[in-house]
């Protein structure tokens, strides 16, 4: 299971440091930033947890979603992760991931 093509975000932790990205693997992706495989900003800054993620059905329309969550505001991204994710669970340990402590 891949997850096909998603747009996600990960946090450093509850209200910390937010990520937005895009990926046609998103356990693969996961995997990349916990691992600290890929050098940058999510590893600067330690960001982990998937906390919000949503498939699409083409690569095109997760690349235009992600855009648009980047322009966002801090709030109106916040408000998007505690609709479906109140509590800042981490989203990887229901995809097979151990948890993060």
């Amino acid at each position: 299971m891949n997850r096909g093509q998603c747009t996600y975000m990960m946090a450093s932790k509850r209200n910390g440091t937010l990520y937005v990205g895009v990926t046609s693997n998103l356990i693969q992706r996961i995997h990349q930033h916990r691992s600290g495989d890929v050098s940058g900003f999510t590893a600067q800054y330690d960001v982990k947890h998937l906390i919000w993620f949503e498939q699409h059905a083409t690569m095109e329309a997760a690349i235009l979603r992600e855009k648009q969550i980047k322009k966002w505001n801090r709030a109106w991204k916040l408000e998007l992760i505690e609709k479906d994710n109140y509590d800042w669970d981490d989203l990887a340990v229901g995809l097979g991931f151990e948890a993060l402590y």
